[in-house]
């Protein structure tokens, strides 16, 4: 299961969710969604410019973890 730790990397950044929505150019709600992991996908497009406003690599928001479920 893949596990968006956007949460950290505001917080590493101490940068606010609204702030991030501007640089980035998606509305509060798409990225408060993502943060929360309630989507199911992403653009690359929106994951570089994610990266491009948080200064880090896609592993540092995108984190992969094994279902103990299965």
């Amino acid at each position: 299961m893949i596990v968006v730790r956007l949460d950290r990397m505001l917080a590493d950044r101490k940068m606010a969710l609204g702030e991030l929505a501007e640089k980035v150019g998606i509305s509060n709600v798409n990225l408060s969604n993502l943060k929360t992991g309630k989507v199911k996908a992403i653009r690359f497009s929106t994951l570089d410019a994610i990266c491009k406003a948080l200064e880090c690599q896609p592993a540092d928001i995108l984190e992969y973890v094994e279902d103990e479920s299965e």
